[in-house]
């Protein structure tokens, strides 16, 4: 994580100076010191995939839509089998 540094008590005169109370100073300072651990930066985040990643879900994905598509012909072809064999014994 990435620290900043600054001087906490010119801050407050700084933010008195310009019309805040001290309170409200020492207040806004407090919440700046505790926000320090949440702050992130390019470095901190992990990515989520990588590019050989993606490339290994695209030959995955390709190949499940290939074999869905013969599953497709395949259920097709028995389909027009049956109907042509219905047919076929309706006109006899």
């Amino acid at each position: 994580m990435t620290t900043i540094t600054f001087d906490t008590q010119e801050l407050v005169n700084e933010l008195e100076m310009s019309g805040f109370t001290r309170k409200q100073s020492e207040t806004v300072v407090a919440v700046l010191k505790k926000s320090q651990g949440e702050l992130t930066t390019k470095n901190d985040i992990v990515p989520l995939a990588s590019k050989t990643d993606l490339l290994e879900l695209k030959v995955d994905l390709v190949k499940w839509v290939g074999a869905l598509m013969l599953a497709q012909v395949a259920v097709i072809a028995a389909l027009v089998k049956l109907l042509w064999l219905n047919c076929s014994k309706h006109n006899s």
